[in-house]
């Protein structure tokens, strides 16, 4: 079991990355250099020879191996992203890049997302090196840049240009899953995610003739681009059941002794209440329009209106997904991918994720642990294009009224030193048996 000294640094090393600014706005804005020099060191003291590659100075992504017992084992992908989003100091209770430590919660940017598993990452494998633990199956961590954007400076960027780092890795696991989701009425959850939604950003641009406001104009680009953005934002998408989110379903209902009637999911989740929220998002494809561009003097049409939608979509359903905004966009309106990436399906058979369940209920014994889709997306899309199966398991032990899914990119993000402690003895648990 990870010793006192592990339990000291996660905490410390949660902090001491808060710190260190990486926040990325897009576009290239961003620099997780200095952070990622930091993991780096860390992993050095261990004993281990970590890589520090760019694709841009100052994108900096962290790659180290540890060789297991066992070599004719698969190896196991462990990583996490050192770069976070934006904040704004003033709308905090502290200093969003204090890292400040204050009644046993760390607060800041990146607590739960997701320099808290960096911390734990860093802290197990410091704690076998003083052990002189070795795995079964060699360990690669990494550490990426970039991932709250595009990816192409993190796992993208390692993925297309240094594979040879993640040879014979079949697996792996980051952010997203293990963490206590209190249901309200006593219950404990652990979601341990197995699939994510596939991504896909669009640029949706209407074009029509120019003009003046005062004249008639049946070819106004900011009318066309209105109609297809209403379409879009109240379109009922159908029913759409992936095998995770099947049994995520059928799983939940067991918890709480209900029929399993998937002719009707929707009351069904409703049967489930708050618990529902873990699988709602994960039944349907979704698209949402996020930003508008059009003109520039109010006495003007212009020729050009530009909007951006954030869709989503199932494991199986892509197709089905690009038919529907061709026929929601309709004949005025041209559609194109400005960030596409597939969606993801892991096997809860495996003996991976078994050892995963069984980590966490040793050390919560009173949880539930179910499996579960994401409906975003994380770096487990890009080291899929390696053949890589990827989970969600960054285990937290939560307190009831701590809405951890509510901090992910939110105010006042924290994340209780409690919750690292646990995260860290089953991150090590579940590694010495992976």
């Amino acid at each position: 079991m990870a010793d006192e000294r592990a339990l000291d640094e996660v905490v410390a090393f949660t902090s001491d990355l808060i710190r260190i600014d990486t926040t990325n706005r897009g576009g290239g804005d961003c620099r997780e250099r200095p952070a990622a020099e930091y993991a780096a060191a860390r992993l050095a003291e261990a004993g281990l020879e970590p890589v520090l590659l760019e694709r841009t100075p100052g994108r900096t992504n962290v790659v180290a191996r540890l060789e297991g017992t066992d070599p004719s084992a698969d190896a196991l992908l462990v990583h996490g992203h050192l770069d976070v989003v934006p904040a704004e100091a003033a709308d905090w209770s502290v200093h969003p890049f204090s890292g400040e430590v204050r009644d046993g919660v760390v607060w800041g940017r990146g607590a739960v997302d997701m320099k808290n598993m960096d911390a734990m990452i860093l802290a197990v494998v410091r704690a076998w090196a003083r052990e002189g633990v070795r795995p079964r199956r060699d360990v690669v961590v990494a550490f990426t840049a970039d991932e709250e954007a595009s990816a192409e400076d993190g796992s993208g960027f390692l993925a297309d240009r240094h594979a040879h780092l993640f040879e014979g890795c079949t697996e792996g696991v980051s952010e997203s899953g293990a963490f206590t989701f209190h249901d309200g009425g006593g219950r404990q959850i652990y979601p341990i995610a197995a699939g994510e939604r596939g991504t896909a950003w669009m640029r949706l641009t209407a074009r029509g003739r120019a003009g003046h406001g005062s004249k008639v104009n049946q070819e106004n680009a900011v009318t066309r681009l209105a109609a297809a953005v209403t379409r879009i934002g109240e379109h009922q998408w159908p029913l759409r059941l992936t095998p995770t989110v099947r049994a995520a379903l059928t799983e939940l209902a067991a918890v709480y002794g209900i029929g399993t009637d998937l002719s009707d999911v929707d009351a069904l989740l409703d049967k489930l209440g708050t618990a529902g929220r873990l699988v709602e998002a994960t039944v349907r494809n979704s698209a949402n329009p996020t930003m508008l561009n059009a003109g520039y003097k109010v006495n003007v049409i212009p020729g050009e209106a530009v909007a951006h939608v954030d869709g989503r979509y199932l494991a199986g359903a892509e197709d089905e997904f690009r038919a529907t905004m061709d026929r929601l966009t309709g004949p005025d309106v041209d559609w194109e991918f400005e960030h596409h990436e597939v969606a993801l399906q892991a096997p809860l058979d495996s003996p991976t994720y078994a050892r995963m369940r069984a980590a966490v209920q040793e050390f919560a014994p009173e949880g539930h642990v179910v499996p579960y889709c994401m409906s975003g997306g994380t770096d487990a899309k890009q080291f899929s294009r390696l053949g890589i199966t990827g989970y969600g398991f960054a285990p937290l032990k939560l307190p009831e009224g701590f809405d951890y899914q509510a901090l992910f990119h939110g105010v006042d993000e924290r994340v209780p030193v409690e919750a690292l402690h646990f995260g860290v003895r089953v991150l090590d648990r579940f590694l010495r048996t992976a």
